[in-house]
């Protein structure tokens, strides 16, 4: 089977339903980034449209297969960010976009069969786009399947989650994900995969750029700053330059790593002059600039107002 281990489950749901005849109209598959939830789908509705598909599986070979990879196939459409009239790429769906989709819906199927639309990310839909496609999910057309992808499936609007069946991919037990890693060839597996939290796919890719040598770097800027050596802006330079907000998901680990010392009475790595308290304030900080380095604001400034608070 071509899907990953800890996704075997939600595969065997699916392919037992679609046996009944029982594939919900509209999925929404969602789960950490890194799980492999992309790959799924595609696998997923390539067997869906397959002509001579195997337990779900699809044959490869089939004209659909073929079109389905030559990115051409009449019956599949995937939507995600669209251009501005300027030429600009969005940074979000909108209603336009999703009114277009929900037509294309309405027809049928030039293949007799199924027909398969792809939202990805889901999560980036605007308000108005989402109560846009309300309808479409709502008044479903025969043989029609919508897949929503969401790294992040609390951004949707409930009225949306609520009418769709949830593929929630979780974190695989530690020895499995450890396994999986070794098999994958990754070196330091245990260090990849307490970098990455427990997520094997993102230790992989992680592994083998650089990742593990980026957090290590974080740790000792933070120790560094706390002994009162360096200076903020210095740090700030270094990790704008360099993947911001990988820096402040590892400076999280670290600070996390901090209070369980100090609650343990062992020795703190970071040596912050912080209490408690204060290092939990700091975390939810952390967390708060990672998500608005998304936004527009300069993500210098915000990187500087954290850094000048960490003592």
């Amino acid at each position: 089977m071509s899907v990953l281990p800890w996704q075997v489950p939600h595969w065997a749901r699916l392919q037992a339903s679609r046996q009944r005849g029982a594939l919900a109209h509209a999925l929404l598959v969602c789960g950490a980034a890194g799980l492999g939830k992309r790959a799924f789908v595609q696998h997923f509705m390539q067997g869906l449209l397959c002509s001579e598909p195997v337990e779900g599986e699809p044959c490869g070979h089939c004209r659909s297969c073929l079109l389905i990879a030559a990115g051409s196939h009449p019956d599949l459409v995937t939507l995600s960010f669209g251009l501005r009239k300027d030429g600009v790429q969005r940074s979000e769906i909108v209603v336009d976009q999703i009114r277009d989709l929900s037509a294309r819906l309405a027809m049928n199927s030039q293949f007799g069969g199924w027909q398969v639309a792809v939202i990805d990310p889901a999560d980036a839909m605007n308000a108005a786009a989402a109560n846009a496609l309300l309808k479409t999910l709502e008044e479903p057309a025969a043989q029609t399947m919508l897949i929503l992808l969401a790294d992040a499936p609390w951004r949707l609007p409930q009225t949306i989650r609520s009418r769709c069946q949830r593929v929630e991919f979780q974190l695989p037990a530690e020895a499995d994900a450890l396994a999986w890693l070794q098999d994958e060839g990754v070196r330091h597996p245990a260090e990849a995969l307490a970098a990455a939290a427990g997520n094997p796919g993102l230790a992989r890719a992680w592994a083998g750029e650089g990742a593990l040598e980026r957090r290590q770097e974080v740790r000792k800027d933070l120790a560094a700053l706390a002994a009162g050596r360096g200076q903020p802006i210095e740090v700030v330079k270094r990790w704008l330059d360099n993947e911001p907000a990988q820096r402040l998901w590892f400076a999280a680990q670290a600070t996390a790593d901090e209070i369980r010392a100090r609650s343990s009475a062992s020795a703190a790595p970071l040596a912050s002059a912080m209490d408690v308290e204060a290092l939990a304030h700091w975390y939810d900080a952390v967390n708060r600039t990672r998500e608005a380095l998304r936004g527009p604001l300069r993500g210098d400034l915000l990187l500087l107002e954290l850094l000048a608070q960490w003592r």
